[in-house]
Formats: C-alpha cells, structure tokens, sequence
C-alpha cells in the first residue's frame, strides 16, 4: 500500500479487532477517525487513550469525505449504514478489515492460522515465542495475550505477520471468507467442525470453505493440518502439486499434580496449557515456527512461561482443592474438548461446566442436536441462556426440554435466568470440586470477582 495514504475512517471502530487495527494504524503514523452506535470495554478504555474514541455514539455520514484515503467497514455496521451508503456515493475506496491487512503486508512472508478451534491460541503461541527470541514481525490475533498492548501490530520493515484467519464473513458487504483474503504462504488447519450455521446453513458448504483455504496455498508453499482431526486430514491430504504438507499430532505428555509436561526425549518440560487440543495446538505451533528458523530447542526454552490468550482455559481462581476456569468455547467441538480438558487435568475432581449459548448457531433450534453428548464429561451441566439474545438475533424461541433433548441429556439444569444460575451454583458443595464457564459472550455481565469470593 501507498504509505502516503495515511487519512482512515473506520465504519464500527469499536469491535474488538477494528480498535485495534486503528490502533495499529494510528502508531504507524495514520490520521485516524471513526464512528460506532455501541462501544464497550475494553475497545473504549484503549481508543480513548490514544485519542480515537469518537466524541459520541451514532453514524456520522459528515465524518465521510474526500479528503479520506480510505475507509474500513467492520461486521459490527449494516449493509445500508449511513457513512457506509456515502463512502460509495463518493466513490472512496471501501475496505473489509481482512482485505486492509491484506494491502499491509504485502512485502512481508503471511502465515495464517486457521481451524474451527485452536486458530488463537496456536497464533497466540507462534507470536509468544518469536517475541521471547526478540524476532521482528508483525500480527493480527483474536484475543489479548500477556505482554501485548493490542493485538494488531503493523510495521515497515518485519518480514513476516502471523495472522489468525477466521473462516467467517470479511464485512456487511462481502461475504467471502476473511482467511481467503489473506494469501497465505504458509497456512495451518487445525481442524474443522461445522460452525456460523447463519452463514453456512450445511456442513458441505462450511467445510469447502477450508478446502478452498487450502487450495490457495502457493507454488512452493507450505500447508500444515492436524492429523487427528478426520476433516482436516481429508482436505490436507489432497495433491496440490509443489505445496509442501507437513501435518502434526498431539503432543507427547505426562500429567503430575494437576500441572502437564511436554515429553522430549527424556526431559519433560512444564507447561501451563492442558488438554488434548493445546497439546495438538502446541505441535501445530512447533511445525510453523520450524519453518521460519525456531529450532525445538529454542521452542521448548519458550513455551514454558506461555501464558495462554486470553479467555482460553484461563484460572479465575484456584486453591488446593478448587478451581475456576473460564474459556471461549461454544461451538459444539470446543465445548466437548474443553470440559474433556479439565476433567482429565483433575480426574480427582467433580466437574461442574456451565455453557451459555449466545451465538446464532447455538441458539438455533435445528442446530442444537449438534451439540449432543458434548457435556458427558461434566458430573453436573449448566446451560444459560438470555431470551433477549434470541429477540435481538430474531430467532425462534427455544425452552429448557428443547436444549435438554438437543444435548441429550434429561439431567441438564437449565436456566433462562443468570441470577437463578448462580443461586444454583453457589448451593453446590466447591470441596475438591471445579467450576467451568464457558462462553463467546459474557453470561448476562456476570461478575467473576464476585463468584470466585462466593464460591470460595
């Protein structure tokens, strides 16, 4: 991209990859604006300090002029948006956020993580270890790591960015696949399981959207996929003549007092990651930094004080016979895997998971038998829903048999009342006994500082 193109507005700055792009752009030394009818923490704390936090909340068509270089639409806007309708009466150029990440690194090397579970935290974990090794590069990552301000940087001179490439839609206005945009040189599948019914109304058309990921490897590129996962090794597997495919597995590992090693030859190396899918994460992570110059050596010196990212299996609390963990998961995959994860982390232990469906998919009446069985390894399951995000996302009602009977399970307790849920929760017994959450949304505000000193 022209870097004398330096005056971009942003059409819903405030959704949490778009704040921080603009961010990313306004350190670069960009002229920055932009406009939200909602913004919440943590995109209002971070715009405000750099000065972005637009002055109010609302469109603002007279904010679009032509003095603008460019202007970036996030998911957040409608098709007939109001600053959106006069960008293309005035002929600007009008960028996805994908699309625009695209122009900013087209001098650099492009790895692109990309799987219907794992993408962050193998992202998480590439970006972890080239920082600990004081490596230039560049990113764009789903979630808040330690260490990391935002979770977009961009420069002129990093000769790689490793991007998290998510198989949804690019904007309101494009309905290609964000990691189709990308143009990976090296690209990473770390499974697929059918997800974004919204927007893939069959598994078909979700799963050929990673086939075309891989298809649009390069000559002379490389394609890494996680062996143990069926889809992903159908589609990796296929002959594309001068690609290079290098698949991994799970990782090796023994479990000693509720803490996981990584087993290398004879040493064992501590971690703070577990379950099956971090260990599949972790070895996903090791093929692609081989391929940019991290020995294993050098990987195993860093992967030992990784955190994890944000929201993913990460302690609220913990003591000698309790703990409570919070994760992302919500697609039917990572909430079997994740339950899964904790109970084999603690096997001493009772589990209780608590699952709040929130996205489109979860709440969606013809998609819930999808996630049938997926709690079979909680002692006790919670679900949580809110009936007003089924209003907002105009979808047909849903009542506690209907989920009961989609997750098979008659001894669900579900409830349609976050207060209700946590009563629940705090009658239950905590000794020697773990509390899982797991959620894309926020369970109706609940508090976790609150819970973890009621459960204590």
């Amino acid at each position: 991209m022209n870097n004398t193109a330096k005056n971009i507005h942003f059409i819903a700055i405030g959704g949490s990859i778009m704040h921080n792009l603009a961010i990313a752009l306004h350190k670069k030394g960009y002229n920055i604006s932009g406009s939200d009818d909602e913004i919440f923490e943590p995109s209002l704390s971070k715009l405000s300090k750099y000065g972005l936090l637009p002055q109010k909340e609302g469109w603002e068509p007279d904010k679009i002029h032509q003095g603008l270089d460019a202007v970036i639409l996030g998911m957040h806007a409608r098709k007939d948006n109001p600053e959106l309708l006069r960008a293309r009466e005035m002929g600007i150029k009008i960028y996805s956020f994908p699309d625009y990440l695209y122009e900013q690194s087209l001098d650099k090397q492009r790895i692109v993580i990309a799987g219907s579970h794992g993408k962050t935290t193998i992202t998480s974990i590439i970006i972890h270890v080239l920082k600990f090794f004081n490596r230039k590069f560049d990113f764009a990552v789903g979630a808040q790591l330690e260490g990391f301000e935002t979770m977009v940087e961009l420069s002129d001179d990093a000769p790689v960015i490793i991007i998290e490439g998510d198989e949804y839609l690019s904007s309101p206005i494009d309905d290609s696949p964000k990691f189709l945009k990308y143009h990976h040189h090296i690209g990473l599948i770390s499974g697929v399981a059918w997800d974004h019914i919204n927007v893939f109304p069959s598994e078909e058309k979700y799963v050929r959207q990673f086939d075309k990921f891989a298809d649009a490897t390069p000559k002379g590129g490389t394609l890494v996929y996680c062996e143990e996962d069926p889809l992903a090794t159908v589609i990796g597997s296929k002959e594309r003549p001068d690609v290079l495919n290098v698949t991994y597995k799970t990782h090796p590992f023994t479990i000693e007092n509720g803490t996981t090693f990584l087993t290398n030859g004879n040493d064992s190396i501590p971690i703070r990651l577990f379950g099956k899918h971090n260990l599949q994460n972790i070895n996903g992570a090791r093929e692609v930094l081989k391929k940019i110059g991290i020995s294993d050596d050098q990987f195993y010196e860093a992967i030992q004080n990784f955190e994890g990212a944000s929201k993913r299996l990460e302690y609220v609390y913990e003591n000698e016979s309790t703990a409570i963990i919070k994760d992302y998961a919500h697609a039917p995959s990572k909430v079997r895997a994740t339950t899964l994860a904790v109970k084999e982390q603690y096997p001493e232990r009772d589990l209780v998971a608590c699952l709040e469906l929130h996205t489109f998919s979860s709440l969606n009446k013809d998609f819930l038998k999808q996630y049938n069985g997926t709690m079979k390894y909680a002692n006790v399951g919670v679900i949580y829903y809110n009936p007003q995000t089924l209003e907002h996302k105009r979808l047909e009602p849903i009542t506690p048999n209907d989920i009961k009977k989609g997750f098979g399970d008659e001894h669900l307790n579900v409830f349609d009342d976050a207060s209700e849920m946590v009563a629940f929760l705090k009658k239950q017994e905590w000794d020697e006994k773990n509390l899982l959450l797991m959620s894309s949304g926020t369970f109706n505000n609940l508090d976790f500082e609150k819970l973890k000193d009621t459960l204590k």
